[in-house]
């Protein structure tokens, strides 16, 4: 049984209810960020300047957003891969090893999908 009082679903301690909580609010964070990213528009058509003019502002802003947009749709698939994780009931286990992943670090990152030793750099995988 889990703090929660709920059975722990393949020897995960977190409950789903709790997990599909964070996952929520995790999606409302991320799709607000892209609807933000989105209100800003490129401004590389801008009619101050030329496309191209030397150390055009616009330019380095569009690249730059079109850097968030690519992490921002990241994060989201990272998102829609521990929904489906929480649906087939293998939310909280390592997707490597099928280990469980804490539910400290559920909490501070619900798309974790590997423990922390797994994500450390130079674990070989």
């Amino acid at each position: 049984m889990t703090d929660r009082g709920m059975a722990p679903v393949y020897g995960v301690g977190m409950d789903s209810g709790h997990a599909r909580e964070l996952l929520a609010a995790e999606r409302q964070r991320i799709e607000a960020d892209i609807a933000a990213a989105r209100r800003g528009g490129p401004e590389e058509g801008d009619e101050r300047r030329e496309p191209g003019d030397f150390n055009s502002e616009g330019l380095w802003q569009d690249e730059l957003d079109a850097g968030l947009a690519e992490d921002l749709k990241a994060r989201l698939a990272a998102v829609e891969r521990a929904e489906e994780r929480l649906a087939q009931g293998t939310y909280g286990l390592s997707v490597r090893s099928g280990e469980p992943i804490p539910d400290a670090r559920l909490e501070a990152s619900p798309t974790a999908e590997l423990t922390v030793e797994e994500a450390e750099p130079g674990d070989g995988g």
